[in-house]
């Protein structure tokens, strides 16, 4: 594998680095990154587009943020190749690309629909570095390469603080969940949203709908009027760009409805009213402390990192708008739960270790009829 040597020094003014790293595997000898200028060059590869005010766009402002500190000495591609059904024939061949071209030190990419394509660009492109987050990667099965780097998140802990709230907010004694698609992440945020919203009120009914991908707001919509239709009057929106559905839905009906992974009442003023607070993944900050830790040499390659409460990985937006919106006995109790996740005296469930039948039965202990 190609060693890469970068000096980076800050002082008056000026920036140079030195760092170690692993080349991309350009066949020429030359360091990878603008062949070997002494630019720390990353590609970050979105299965989806920019915009959703969500997921995406936090993991775009944690490179941006390494931009504005590193300037000169570090720059980033961003691919938005689509989330359809119809984009994901393209992952594989566009990520082979990007290793091909031997030009970026790391490829960064996430979420479960990457898996496949980023198997076989790992398998084919050992010298090739990669960070996949939001997603877990099957080391052992895939014969336990060194060239990947897994991000992983516990959002089942701010979920489950996110279902006590909602729980206690309700004035219809239902809440619903608006997920993208069932899987792993996804299921992770509904076993603890209901875990949270049954230990905060034991009588809760939780309505639950998928759209079945992370683009159509429009189908996010239906499903969310349906749900509040139904009773619910406060939900939670776990779909990307579709997850806009559930906040036009809460503003039509006068609901509400929590944001996720950015802060959606600052960056959706329009709908703030109905937005008491975001559940943050902060893809942003896991991928900007990971790259920091890539240009240190000391990012653990071949292994797996959960960041949750403690590690800064996940979190409850509290600000003055959330102060003006949330009573003061419910921070009080949702603060509480917080510190008693993060001591360990509460045990959030997690879909990592229950079967599809154990998650189908906590729907159903809740299912609003």
């Amino acid at each position: 594998m190609k060693k890469k040597v970068l000096s980076l020094l800050l002082a008056a003014g000026l920036v140079l680095a030195m760092l170690t790293g692993c080349g991309g595997g350009n066949a020429s000898g030359t360091p990878s990154g603008s062949g070997g200028d002494g630019t720390y060059k990353v590609a970050l590869l979105i299965a989806g587009t920019l915009g959703d005010k969500s997921f995406w766009d936090s993991a775009n402002d944690g490179l941006a943020s390494l931009k504005a500190e590193l300037g000169d000495a570090f720059d980033y591609k961003v691919e938005q190749m689509g989330g359809g059904a119809a984009d994901q024939a393209n992952y594989e061949p566009t990520i082979l690309d990007y290793c091909d071209s031997g030009e970026y030190d790391v490829i960064v990419t996430g979420s479960f629909t990457m898996v496949d394509a980023l198997t076989s660009a790992v398998e084919q492109f050992p010298n090739q570095k990669f960070i996949l987050f939001d997603e877990a990667y099957d080391f052992e099965a895939n014969g336990n390469p060194t060239n990947l780097y897994n991000i992983l998140f516990k959002q089942n802990e701010v979920s489950y603080l996110v279902g006590a709230e909602a729980a206690m907010l309700s004035q219809s004694g239902a809440i619903c969940f608006l997920g993208g698609m069932a899987g792993k992440v996804i299921n992770d945020f509904l076993v603890g949203y209901i875990q949270g919203a049954r230990d905060a009120r034991p009588d809760i009914k939780v309505a639950v709908s998928m759209v079945g991908n992370y683009e159509d707001s429009a189908k996010g919509k239906d499903l969310s009027l349906a749900m509040f239709n139904a009773g619910a009057d406060c939900g939670f929106n776990v779909a990307g760009s579709a997850g806009m559905g559930l906040l036009e839905a809460a503003k039509e009906t006068n609901k509400l409805a929590f944001g996720v992974d950015s802060d959606q009442a600052a960056l959706l003023p329009d709908y703030a009213p109905y937005i008491p607070t975001s559940a943050l993944k902060n893809v942003g900050n896991a991928l900007y402390l990971s790259l920091k830790q890539d240009l240190d040499g000391t990012l653990a390659y071949g292994t797996q990192a959960y960041f949750g409460f403690a590690e800064g990985g996940v979190n409850l937006v509290k600000d003055a708008h959330y102060e003006e919106m949330v009573p003061e006995d419910v921070r009080a109790a949702v603060d509480e739960l917080e510190a008693r996740i993060s001591a360990g005296e509460i045990q959030v469930y997690t879909s990592a270790t229950m079967s599809t039948d154990e998650i189908e039965s906590l729907k159903a202990s809740v299912a609003l009829q």
